[in-house]
């Protein structure tokens, strides 16, 4: 399936159902990788990533999931991204001006509202 969504570099993302005892093989091909366990008991290489926990990989090498229970998990990764990035709370940018900006535009109410969301969440202190 393709998305309709721009995306910027190469990346991909997928549903792991795993039975419990199974085993799966993450190649080395991208170099940022990454694991979210939905539900269920999963290792990476050896190391236990439990449910509602996103686990990044390492780069260069293969990885083994194994799942001591059924599981489901979300595994996503791709190129990185064209330079540094910088975050701040729940925002994100390639500049640090552009996130200065982006809270002071939350502070000021210049985002538009959430649909069906009553609630303003205040910026959390620096």
């Amino acid at each position: 399936m393709t998305s309709p969504v721009r995306t910027y570099s190469a990346l991909g993302y997928g549903v792991l159902e795993l039975a419990a005892n199974a085993r799966c093989g993450l190649p080395p091909e991208h170099e940022e990788r990454a694991v979210y366990v939905v539900d269920g008991d999963l290792t990476a290489d050896g190391e236990s990533v439990p449910a509602g926990t996103l686990a990044t990989l390492r780069a260069g090498a293969s990885v083994e999931l194994h799942a001591s229970s059924a599981t489901r998990c979300m595994v996503l990764g791709g190129e990185p991204a064209d330079g540094p990035r910088h975050l701040w709370w729940n925002f994100v940018s390639s500049s640090p001006e552009r996130l200065e900006r982006a809270r002071q535009d939350w502070k000021l109410g210049r985002f538009a509202t959430v649909p069906g969301e009553t609630e303003f969440i205040p910026l959390p202190d620096l």
